[in-house]
């Protein structure tokens, strides 16, 4: 399988004791992110196990040279836009010196062991910021399930536009309300307006949701006017996250003819703060799945070989909610939904090149949300407008509590994890937020 080196090896360790074992990063993972120790800048830095590894402290160390060097310098600063920009070799040059430096055999321990003051900071004393400085926001409708389900509500006998198994279909979101993990989530205002009434209303919203979705962070992107083909499309993914792209459904509803989605999507989505590099991915990349039949084949701009043959991933996606009345008898979260990104129905690369076809021009940093996953079966449905009918059906949760969409004090978590024989399984930390 290409892609596949010493640094996925199951039988490394690491000497950072709480990577051995990790569910989220063990030394295998070794995701990017920028973060904050107790009154220091942010500043960038990989996670391993409970700690953080500051790769500034590292480079003032010296224990970094040549292309190892020069992506710790581009990732060191308080945004990984400039690293984004490199491309994958520079940052296989950096994942492989990192591997080596934690390394429970590696040959430089001692001496690493021995400044693990200066190089590793509790995660849990630290604060996580945004991954990169985003420039552009698109949210694609890639969840083939989700959107059958929308569109069943629309018109049941045809559920998909006619363009969905054509193009994959997306809109521009906000990229300045996208905000890491943990910051809470004002619920908005909007005007809506419900088929019994002849009026529309303004107000807070009553239909507020969440959206299980995977965040894809673009890397050196490309040049107004000249478009990345299907065959070179994965080159400018980085690696992948975890986004929520809250949405305000009563106002969605009500503003999004003719034009899509407006105030019901731009008031905030959350991102989590952990990039899992496309490395990190390798041994979990399959086929994409076969398209039904009669379905259409993608025109010659969305279609190459290769990306069929390994351009998806195997990631186990779940979608929890934690309540006030959940927190008041010390339940823990409940979960609403379970999917894969085996669910989509466009591979990554498929719309990284659908992006560019016309002429877009992708900068590293710009993030792209897949849409909604969700699974064939209600136990897979990732949105509460999915699981609620539209309010029709509430979930009973196990204190007691109802929900058809989402209250004041509801926080919402997304988590993923990869799993696969012979190689140690992965996480990408958790996306959630509170709505307040």
């Amino acid at each position: 399988m290409s892609g596949i080196d010493g640094t996925h090896d199951p039988r490394r360790e690491s000497w950072v004791a709480s990577a051995n074992g990790h569910g989220e990063f063990p030394i295998q993972n070794l995701p990017l992110g920028v973060f904050s120790p107790p009154g220091g800048a942010a500043r960038g830095g990989i996670a391993i196990g409970d700690m953080i590894f500051d790769l500034g402290a590292a480079l003032e160390a010296g224990l970094f040279s040549g292309e190892a060097r020069n992506a710790a310098e581009a990732a060191a600063g308080p945004a990984l836009n400039p690293l984004m920009a490199l491309g994958a070799a520079p940052r296989t040059a950096l994942r492989q010196r990192v591997s080596a430096l934690l390394a429970a055999d590696g040959a430089e321990r001692a001496k690493v062991e021995g400044l693990a003051a200066r190089l590793l900071h509790p995660a849990e004393e630290c604060t996580m910021h945004l991954p990169a400085t985003i420039g552009e926001f698109t949210d694609f409708f890639a969840g083939i399930h989700h959107a059958r389900n929308g569109g069943r509500r629309r018109d049941p006998n045809n559920p998909l536009n006619p363009n969905y198994k054509y193009v994959p279909v997306a809109y521009h979101s906000r990229a300045s309300s996208v905000r890491p993990s943990n910051v809470p989530v004002r619920r908005p205002n909007g005007q809506r307006k419900s088929p019994d009434e002849a009026e529309p209303t303004y107000g807070p919203c009553q239909k507020l949701d969440y959206e299980l979705e995977l965040a894809v962070w673009i890397g050196p992107g490309n040049t107004q006017g000249e478009p990345i083909p299907i065959a070179r499309a994965a080159e400018h993914i980085v690696g992948l996250g975890l986004v929520n792209d809250w949405s305000a459904r009563d106002v969605q509803g009500w503003e999004s003819q003719p034009l899509g989605p407006f105030l019901g999507k731009n008031f905030g989505s959350t991102v989590s703060p952990w990039i899992v590099t496309a490395e990190a991915l390798a041994p979990f990349q399959v086929a994409q799945p076969a398209r039904p039949a009669g379905d259409p084949r993608p025109l010659p701009h969305l279609w190459d070989a290769a990306d069929q043959r390994e351009g998806a991933f195997d990631i186990a996606l779940e979608a929890l909610l934690l309540t006030e009345g959940l927190r008041a008898k010390g339940l823990p979260p409940h979960r609403m939904s379970a999917s894969n990104t085996t669910d989509l129905y466009w591979t990554l690369a498929q719309l990284v090149a659908h992006h560019t076809s016309g002429g877009c021009n992708l900068r590293p940093g710009d993030l792209f949300g897949t849409g909604t996953i969700s699974g064939p079966t209600r136990d897979g449905w990732g949105s509460l407008m999915e699981l609620s009918e539209d309010g029709k059906r509430a979930t009973t949760l196990e204190s007691g509590e109802t929900r058809t969409f989402l209250e004041d004090g509801d926080e919402a978590i997304l988590r993923a994890h990869c799993h696969k024989p012979g190689f140690v399984s992965i996480g990408f930390g958790e996306c959630r937020a509170r709505i307040i």
